[in-house]
């Protein structure tokens, strides 16, 4: 099991339970995605595992974030190494740094 998750008054909380790679991201994405379409909450919580997230964490991350913008769902992330998510000038990108520099 890559994730779990709670629905308590109205806040979605993810935990993904390990780092993800390139063959269950989008697995991962599409399970998130799926958890929103269900539940309609106001805010998702994605917790993430202890330790630097790999790119495939920060790629499930980037579209569980991008979707929730689109339905004006509040999104947070929590645990693991510190990731913050930095909004770009243009509405459609988005910057997520973890520690070490990461390029668009």
């Amino acid at each position: 099991m890559l994730i779990t998750h709670v629905l308590d008054r109205g806040t979605l909380r993810v935990q993904i339970r390990r780092d993800l790679n390139i063959t269950n991201r989008a697995a991962v994405a599409f399970q998130i995605e799926a958890l929103v379409a269900a539940h309609r909450p106001d805010r998702v919580v994605l917790e993430l595992p202890v330790g630097e997230p790999s790119p495939a964490t920060l790629s499930a991350i980037a579209r569980a974030q991008r979707m929730c913008r689109s339905l004006d769902v509040t999104f947070e992330v929590t645990g693991g190494a510190h990731v913050h998510i930095q909004e770009a000038r243009d509405q459609d990108a988005v910057r997520l740094d973890s520690g070490a520099r990461r390029h668009r």
